[in-house]
Order: structure tokens, then sequence, then C-alpha cells
């Protein structure tokens, strides 16, 4: 294999590994999907609110807030309370890459926290 090769191949393994990890459903997603429906886009309930396709950053902050009882939900805090950081931050960007009926508009400036 020659070093064009090489590079091509590293390449497209390097251009798969977001996808790949984009698509990974955290382990606790089943929890919330029992009440916020399959990858956060129907929830059960009208007043559930829908998780996919909103803000990263702002589900993580959510969550961290009712896991410190800043929110009160009796339901959500008991949910919130069993997560850890790592958790929490892998739900909250699982939730925001799914396809939803939210309009989460690009923000200028605004930048994406790392994976």
């Amino acid at each position: 294999m020659n070093s064009s090769s090489k590079f091509l191949a590293l390449a497209l393994v390097a251009l798969a590994l977001p996808a790949v990890a984009e698509t990974a459903v955290p382990e606790k997603a089943a929890l919330c999907a029992a009440c916020h429906g399959e990858a956060g886009a129907k929830p059960i309930m009208p007043a559930y609110p829908v998780l996919a396709g909103q803000y990263a950053n702002y589900l993580e902050h959510s969550l961290k807030e009712y896991k410190s009882g800043v929110r009160k939900n009796p339901i959500m805090t008991a949910q919130a309370a069993t997560l850890t950081n790592e958790e929490i931050r892998a739900l909250s960007q699982y939730y925001a890459a799914q396809e939803g009926p939210l309009y989460t508009p690009s923000i200028p400036g605004h930048k994406v926290a790392p994976k």
C-alpha cells in the first residue's frame, strides 16, 4: 500500500468515527424514552418536552439543575439524581443530535461543546 492509499484509508476511517459516535445511544437513554419517546422526539404526554434537536448545552444545564435541586420536578429530580456528569453530557449530546420537530437555529459565534 503506497502512502497516498494509506492516507486515503486513514481519512475515510477518521470521517466515519464522528458518525459512529453521534449515533451511539447512551445506556441511560432508555429511562428518558419512557416519557420523552424514542430518540426524544415524541413525548407520551403533551406536557413533557421534546428533547430531540434541543441545544446540548441547554439539556446539560437542565439536567444538572434537576440533579442539584435548583429545578423542581419530582420525576426529573429522581432521574437526574442517578446520573453522573459524563452520562449527563452523553445524553445531552445524543438528544441534541437527533432529528425532531424543534426549530433550533445556529447562533453566530456560539461554540459547540467538544464531544
